[in-house]
C-alpha cells in the first residue's frame, strides 16, 4: 500500500519500529510515508473520546489504539484515494524485486 498523500511505496523493512504510520482519512485505513509526516496537514480522522489520531480501521469498526475507543465504520461507498492505483514505477520495483528473490538479471 503506497503513502496516500504522494504515492511512494515502502521498501524493504529495516529493523526496529517502521518510520511510517497509519491512520484513517474519509473511512478509510491508509498509510503516511515519514516525509509526508512532516510536510503535509494529514487530515486524518480523530477519536472520539481522546481526539488521538492513531486510529485504525477493520472489519466494519475504528479503533483507537491510544485508548481503546471503538465505533462503527460509517457505511456508504468509499472515497477514492488522493493518490491512485497503480503509481508510477510500480512495475519496475516488482520486477527488481523477483529478480533479487528469484536471482535474475534485471531486464532479463
Amino acid at each position: 500500500m503506497p503513502c496516500y498523500r504522494c504515492g511512494v511505496r515502502q521498501t524493504d523493512p529495516e529493523r526496529g519500529a517502521s518510520p511510517w504510520r497509519r491512520g484513517v482519512h474519509r473511512e478509510a485505513q491508509v498509510l503516511i510515508c515519514p516525509a509526508c509526516q512532516r510536510e503535509h496537514d494529514l487530515e486524518l480522522e480523530h477519536c472520539g473520546s481522546c481526539r488521538s489520531t492513531r486510529l485504525i480501521c477493520r472489519l466494519g469498526e475504528v479503533e483507537c489504539r491510544a485508548c481503546g475507543w471503538v465505533r462503527p465504520a460509517r457505511s456508504g461507498e468509499p472515497v477514492a484515494p488522493l493518490v491512485k492505483a497503480g503509481a508510477p514505477g510500480l512495475s519496475e520495483e516488482v520486477e527488481a524485486a523477483l529478480s533479487r528473490v528469484l536471482g535474475r538479471r534485471p531486464g532479463g
